[in-house]
């Protein structure tokens, strides 16, 4: 998911319900926040849209759960709002959020995406085959906005990595 020392690639990662995916995204957010001198990444500043307050678990607007030393967290608000306010007054390097689906939550990923704002977000889906046959989430895939598809599965306990794809080599990482 890292791109060079301060840039993190466009991600979306799909799985089934009770897969792991919020587990999963929690731990990313942690590491891109504070950092990883094994791969010569200092860490970045991320916005989390936490809507239903699932990621950072705040209690009176403090995470209960370690997100990362430079995370924000704007909870319990529509990832739509969320995403344009903490574009318009918090300069995040990343903004990550959990299970995109519906229009209004797309549109606002491009609008991040010109902002020049890295993305990281879930979809609910099987596959990538899954995602291309909903109509609204088609765009999710076609290249322009995410990067890196990781696929999770609970094949081997929640959280397993099945797939990881990138939209613009058009290759396999892993997986296939």
């Amino acid at each position: 998911m890292i791109k060079n020392k301060n840039q993190i690639n466009n991600t979306i990662i799909i799985s089934p319900p009770q897969c792991g995916k919020t587990t999963i995204l929690r731990d990313i957010v942690r590491n891109i926040s504070n950092g990883n001198r094994e791969y010569g990444f200092s860490g970045v500043k991320v916005a989390l849209i936490d809507e239903r307050n699932e990621i950072a678990g705040s209690c009176m607007g403090v995470a209960q759960l370690d997100v990362g030393m430079r995370t924000d967290v704007m909870e319990t608000c529509p990832k739509d709002l969320g995403i344009m306010m903490v574009l318009r007054s918090m300069s995040p390097n990343v903004i990550v959020t959990d299970e995109i689906g519906n229009e209004k939550e797309i549109k606002a990923l491009y609008t991040a995406l010109n902002g020049g704002v890295s993305l990281i977000t879930t979809v609910h889906g099987d596959s990538i085959e899954d995602i291309l046959h909903r109509t609204e989430l088609k765009r999710l895939l076609d290249g322009d906005l995410f990067r890196k598809v990781i696929i999770l599965s609970s094949r081997n306990g929640p959280g397993t990595i099945e797939k990881i794809y990138d939209l613009q080599e058009k290759r396999w990482y892993f997986g296939n």
